[in-house]
This record gives structure tokens, sequence and C-alpha cells, in this order.
């Protein structure tokens, strides 16, 4: 039997933690004496590895410049968890939605830009790291939209790309999960709007946690 494979984004589709990223982000800028960038553009790159996010923002700096902010940024983020500053809120119904998965037999996936450390601290937080069978981040894996997460996730949940639906509220997750040949489901709470998961090749758009068990009964 091949088992079928809900997985999801964590920022932006999981928990709203844009507020921890933008000022994470506007820290290392500000210890580079540079401008950061606005919020806008901040969310705009949420979900990819940090030196491919902070080479969207800066185009024309270099790859040691890039490194050096983002190691930077995750000091800055590990200071704001020292303070009891990280605030990662569950989106409303999101807890539902995965328990809905998991009673109809889904098994359930991470596939984040966060690293492992964030992930986990997240989930446990939350009480949710036991639903998960599979956590793929960008510690182990290229950015987003490359597809390795996918693969990596779907050999350990004995899964096929046909069982498979990656679950996420940007562009890089849509385009993953189209390059993996899975399933691809935006949802419209995130960062990126969802016509732009639609051209990024979204199967279908989930509006609100409680239509995404409705929506994967159509691909599995």
């Amino acid at each position: 039997m091949i088992n079928r494979l809900a997985l999801f984004d964590c920022d932006g589709t999981l928990v709203d933690s844009q507020a921890n990223i933008c000022v994470a982000m506007e820290h290392c800028f500000d210890q580079a004496r540079l401008i950061p960038p606005d919020r806008a553009a901040i969310r705009r790159i949420v979900g990819l590895s940090l030196p491919q996010a902070l080479a969207e923002l800066l185009p024309d700096a270099d790859a040691a410049l890039h490194h050096a902010l983002a190691d930077d940024y995750k000091r800055a983020f590990h200071a704001l968890r020292g303070k009891g500053l990280v605030d990662e809120p569950l989106f409303e119904g999101i807890a539902e939605a995965i328990e809905a998965l998991d009673a109809d037999g889904w098994l359930l996936g991470v596939a984040t830009g966060k690293s492992d450390r964030g992930l986990a601290l997240c989930l446990e937080h939350h009480g949710l790291k036991h639903r998960f069978v599979t956590l793929q981040t960008a510690d182990r894996h290229p950015s987003k939209p490359h597809p390795a997460m996918i693969e990596a996730a779907i050999a350990e949940a004995g899964a096929s790309p046909e069982t498979t639906v990656m679950i996420g509220d940007t562009s890089f997750d849509m385009l993953m999960g189209r390059a993996a040949e899975a399933h691809a489901l935006g949802v419209a709470w995130g960062y990126h709007a969802p016509e732009e998961l639609s051209v990024a090749g979204a199967h279908r758009i989930a509006h609100e946690p409680a239509a995404i068990p409705m929506h994967l009964k159509e691909f599995a």
C-alpha cells in the first residue's frame, strides 16, 4: 500500500511568523549599516533558505555578504527567542484541519525554510510535533523551489508523488510541488496572493484551513 502524504509549509501556512522574521531581518540589515527592505519585500521571501532570501533582497551584493547577513539574522532571531519575544501563532483552524487529516489516514509532514531547531521549537510549542512523520528543513536541503525536501519526505513516509500534496502559501511551495510531480495546494492566508499561487502551478486554492481536508479528497 502506498501512503498518502500531506506535506505542509510552516511559516505563512501553519503559523503566522511574519513579525519575528521582519524584526530579525531589519536587525541584520541595521548591523551591516544597510537600509532594511520594507516589510512587504521581506514577506515575499519567506520560505526561501536564508542565503537565497538575502540574494533576492540584495541581488547586487556578493555571496559573502549574503552569508554574513544570514548569520546575523540567526543571531537576532535567537536573541528574540531568548527574550521570550518570538510569537508564532497557529492560524485559526489549522489544528482542526491537521486533526481531520490525521483521522482520515493521511500521513503528515513539514517542508520548510526554517532550521531543524526552529521548526522543532515551533511544533513543540503548539503540541503538534507528534502529528508529523517527516520533517524537512533548510538545514539539510537546497532552498525551495528545488524538490529535494518533497522527494526526501516521500521516501521517508513511503508515499509517492501521485499520493503527495504540497500545501503552502507561496509560489516557492507551488513550484516545489510541481517540480516533485506532486499535487500543489495553495493557501490564501499567507504571504503570496492566491493569483500568484495559481500562476506558479497550484492545482487548487484553499481559502480557509477548514477547506484543506475537502481539497485533499479531490487529490487522493
